[in-house]
């Protein structure tokens, strides 16, 4: 089950959202991605857990995902304690990863950056050999993944590099598209959230075209890096 990226959402539209386009970018590579969803988004005010679920499983097959977990952390709860950070570790130890791409460190929802500290800390602490996990009755290795990212969501952080997803900006919109209950849909009789709000699916596009813009391609998304990173030579530059 090891894969070469794992996308983890605190909800199960976080990851398509803010990196969909990434990820359709690097199946098409020949990259094997996973994705892991903390919640089911049960407190979102439209939909249900069942609907999302199956909204993320579609989502899943649009970008070419080798599999779609949930850790059933307490959607409006999430934080980094123990408890949280050991079933993140055994997910990571389970498909090690060589990056990890994680919510943003702030953003308009808690859960958000709450997730990030979370990722962070798992990501660590999965490369402890003393730390003593399971998965399925077998005892774990240690792992940590190489490289932790932050995509960018609701606020405009400022990236510290832009992914070119010049061709794979529709397959981002479709994986979008198939969270129906959450994002915009004019059939829908929910109450309206800001997600849901035409404005907001359209800035989808006008983030995705302003990123591109900053890097000379038709669209982008941004990272935010959790370390400084290295370079071997300029050459890592062009």
């Amino acid at each position: 089950m090891q894969v070469d990226i794992l996308a983890i959402g605190a909800h199960p539209d976080d990851v398509e959202l803010g990196a969909g386009g990434t990820l359709a970018k690097h199946h098409a590579l020949g990259y094997k991605i996973g994705i892991l969803d903390l919640s089911k988004g049960e407190m979102g005010t439209r939909g249900t857990p069942e609907v999302r679920e199956a909204e993320a499983a579609e989502a899943a097959r649009i970008l070419g995902a080798f599999f779609r977990l949930n850790a059933h952390l307490p959607d409006g709860w999430i934080n980094a304690d123990e408890t949280s950070v050991r079933e993140v570790i055994k997910i990571i130890r389970f498909c090690r990863p060589r990056i990890v791409l994680a919510n943003a460190p702030r953003d308009r929802h808690p859960d958000h950056g709450s997730a990030a500290e979370l990722i962070m800390r798992a990501v660590f602490s999965a490369g402890f050999d003393k730390l003593i996990t399971h998965w399925q009755g077998e005892s774990q290795k240690a792992w940590r993944p190489k490289v932790l990212l932050h995509y960018i969501q609701f606020y405009n952080l400022k990236p510290d590099v832009i992914m070119d997803i010049s061709g794979y900006f529709d397959k981002k919109m479709e994986s979008c598209r198939a969270h129906r209950s959450q994002l915009y849909n004019p059939e829908s009789k929910e109450p309206e959230t800001v997600i849901s709000s035409k404005d907001f699916f359209d800035s989808i596009e006008y983030r995705a075209r302003d990123m591109g813009r900053l890097i000379g391609t038709t669209h982008g998304e941004g990272f935010i890096f959790h370390r400084i990173p290295g370079l071997t030579s300029f050459n890592d530059l062009l």
